[in-house]
């Protein structure tokens, strides 16, 4: 039996109308896709702002990789120790007085490298005293023969480990002795004077360890 398509039965009108309604649709569907792509686009872009934004910011870790630190030195009174950290290390800062000045002059003949010839430190503190300022040494705490931390011995105290003993840094590990200018004595383990890192002075009460640019 043959099925004869009659396209009487279907009217113009009709067709116009489901034309306009699918159009419609299509219009709407668009308009809802691009309003959504939008919106993820926007978050995604905020999103990935933020990434962006906090690399802007020095972080922790970067700082203890090696970004100069700032120290505010103005509580600091004659014959006190700070240690603050730079590059993961610790690093001490002795504020000295008269006295001891003049015991580290007594003791040129006692050090092994009394002017830091065979060294590490920057060149404004290849002196006596190892400093930009007699009184104030800036210094790497970690012994220069096996990496320890020596302890800081004040002059004549319980625990002096010579006899005489004027003040300075005692590595308990191997018995290495420094002076109060981290001078290392003769006939101990360690090789070298305590290292000396970059600083300078921001202010009389201020330093920034870690940088000496544009220092005088």
């Amino acid at each position: 039996m043959a099925f004869v398509f009659n396209y009487s039965d279907i009217h113009l009108s009709d067709m116009q109308g489901e034309i306009m309604d699918n159009s419609n649709v299509d219009k709407g569907r668009r308009r809802f896709l691009t309003a959504a792509a939008t919106v993820v686009g926007g978050a995604g872009a905020a999103a990935g702002a933020v990434p962006f934004i906090a690399t802007m910011t020095p972080s922790e870790k970067t700082k203890a990789i090696g970004a100069p630190v700032e120290v505010d030195i103005s509580e600091l009174k004659p014959g006190e120790r700070m240690i603050k950290k730079w590059q993961g290390k610790p690093v001490w800062i002795l504020r000295r007085t008269k006295e001891m000045l003049d015991d580290i002059a007594s003791q040129n003949e006692a050090v092994s490298d009394p002017t830091s010839q065979a060294s590490s430190q920057p060149e404004y503190a290849m002196n006596e005293f190892r400093a930009r300022e007699d009184e104030y040494l800036v210094v790497i705490g970690i012994c220069t023969h096996l990496g320890c931390s020596p302890s800081f011995v004040l002059k004549d105290g319980d625990n002096s480990p010579v006899v005489d003993w004027k003040g300075g840094f005692f590595c308990p590990c191997h018995g290495s002795r420094f002076d109060l200018a981290g001078r290392v004595f003769k006939g101990v383990p360690a090789p070298t004077n305590l290292v000396i890192p970059p600083y300078k002075f921001i202010t009389p009460s201020q330093l920034l360890i870690g940088d000496d640019s544009e220092a005088a």
